[in-house]
């Protein structure tokens, strides 16, 4: 565990993101990064999750940013991290990834909360329920590429992931460290 001292930018974030991962946060959000500062930026999150849509989005502007500007951006997790913040976190690359003490990790599978109701004549129930099943395995194929981007650099088998993520997986900022799935702990 490190004290502040070690990395005093993120004392002050240039973003401070919370609450749920919503177009409200993105607003937020790109409020800042339509003008971002010259060097690293750093972001400090705090979510109970939301939408991992929203999350995926925010994280292409992260990769685009390094990408135009050479810089890096620097992931502060603070206090929770949950769902689409774990995902929002995954792209970050994990030598920019800080967590403070006490900070919860939660990474699980996406959920879908869907009523099929079939009528009509009996292809086009058939090609409602392929449509069902079509979201059901890309939903799972994006998951997976983001359990993939969050370990990258970890000590973390993929394996270990879907066996846990189906059970809402929680990580205390010292396992996160201890596991490498961020640099340090503040």
């Amino acid at each position: 565990m490190a004290s502040l001292s070690q990395y005093p930018k993120l004392a002050y974030p240039h973003i401070r993101l919370n609450g749920p991962v919503d177009l409200a946060m993105y607003n937020s959000f790109r409020s800042v990064m339509n003008n971002p500062p010259a060097d690293e930026i750093v972001i400090a999150l705090t979510t109970l999750g939301g939408d991992p849509e929203v999350a995926r989005v925010m994280g292409e502007d992260i990769r685009l940013f390094g990408e135009q500007t050479g810089n890096n951006a620097l992931f502060l997790g603070k206090v929770a991290v949950y769902s689409a913040g774990a995902t929002f976190m995954s792209y970050f690359r994990r030598e920019n990834r800080f967590l403070t003490h006490g900070t919860r990790i939660l990474i699980h599978e996406r959920q879908l909360h869907k009523t099929v109701e079939l009528g009509g004549p009996l292809r086009a129930c058939a090609d409602q329920l392929r449509a069902t099943l079509n979201e059901i395995e890309e939903s799972i194929r994006i998951e997976e590429e983001g359990f993939a981007n969050l370990i990258v650099q970890s000590n973390i088998p993929i394996e270990d992931v879907r066996q846990k993520a189906p059970h809402n997986w929680y990580l205390d900022a010292e396992e996160a460290m201890r596991l490498g799935l961020v640099l340090d702990v503040i």
